[in-house]
């Protein structure tokens, strides 16, 4: 971080030297071209240097005019390394990033103070917003990392605590009350998990959980400092694996328990029921009962990343994780 900094800063001082370089060289030019095309009036510095930034910047007011062939082409190539400097350099160097630093600082960067023995949860998806629904029914406070802008911005909308940073960082997770939280859960990629893994682990003796898409990479994550490890993946598979041994099991009594009161159940859409030509996105199964769809069986493949706009058919089957309640609520919808 503070190397980028210093970096910007360097970059900073060779864009102002270049531009003062430029300008004093481009007003030696002028002045030369003023007294050849006898223009006694423009042979001064003020002067000089006032058609030079003009003209460099596009502005362009024509009172002062070059006329010559030469003068012309001279005048073309201040225009043309002003653009460069103005657009090429100087907002994506200087302006752009002071734009982004001002929408960045309007999001929550820090948890509030008297946050405790909480919950920390880094990353958020599908899975995690069934995790949300029974914390809050627990009444166990927890706040949410992520380095997505558009996720943060979602989550502030729902009145979720959540806060914006890089949760491998250290000022991030300090920013999180990482000192006084109980539980760390790592849930992005499984390489940013092993960075928050050890960086936690160099921090506290928190407990930590992380979730890996790989079952092979388990023991690395392990090794990095983690409590618990787990794939839902092998959840998934071990679930589907019941589904192949008894695939007419249509009680919840056949659900694979994913975390402890939240279970994943595999739901066959009846030609009856009211969720047939909805979409997803459209069916609002979240609201309607409380359960959140993870996969969808479409056309003998099981997607594990359901879109909004996945139509559902007679012959579609969801994979919905929630609690008992939230489950038979659905499994109403789906008769």
């Amino acid at each position: 971080m503070m190397f980028s900094k210093l970096r910007q800063k360097k970059s900073v001082a060779v864009y102002a030297a270049t531009a003062i370089n430029l300008i004093i060289i481009y007003s030696m030019i002028f002045l030369y071209f003023a007294r050849v095309e006898y223009h006694p009036e423009y042979v001064n510095l003020i002067t000089a240097v006032y058609w030079v930034i003009t003209s460099m910047t596009t502005v362009g007011y024509g009172d002062i005019v070059l006329t010559s062939n030469a003068g012309k082409i001279f005048s073309i190539i201040v225009q043309l390394s002003g653009v460069i400097m103005l657009f090429g350099w100087l907002f994506p160097l200087v302006i752009t990033p002071k734009l982004e630093k001002m929408v960045k600082i309007i999001l929550p960067t820090k948890a509030q103070e008297d946050l405790n023995n909480h919950i920390i949860v880094c990353g958020y998806n599908r899975l995690v917003e069934t995790l949300i629904d029974e914390l809050k029914e627990n009444g166990i406070s927890f706040v949410i990392v992520e380095d997505n802008e558009h996720i943060i911005r979602e989550l502030m909308e729902k009145g979720i605590q959540c806060i914006y940073g890089i949760p491998s960082e250290e000022e991030t997770l300090k920013n999180a009350n990482i000192y006084t939280a109980k539980v760390l859960i790592a849930n992005k990629s499984d390489e940013m998990d092993a960075n928050i893994v050890l960086t936690a682990r160099e921090l506290t003796d928190i407990d930590i959980i992380a979730v890996v898409e790989e079952v092979s990479n388990a023991k690395y994550l392990r090794y990095a400092g983690a409590n618990r490890v787990v794939s839902p993946k092998s959840m998934f598979g071990r679930f589907i694996g019941i589904k192949a041994v008894d695939p007419f099991l249509s009680r919840l009594t056949g659900a694979t328990e994913f975390f402890e009161g939240i279970s994943i159940v595999e739901f066959p859409i009846y030609p009856k029921s009211p969720l047939i030509g909805e979409t997803l996105r459209t069916a609002a199964i979240h609201e309607r009962t409380g359960a959140n769809i993870v996969g969808i069986w479409k056309g003998g493949n099981l997607s594990l990343n359901p879109l909004g706009d996945d139509v559902i058919k007679e012959n579609s089957v969801l994979l919905a994780i929630g609690r008992t309640e939230e489950l038979y609520n659905l499994k109403k919808l789906t008769r």
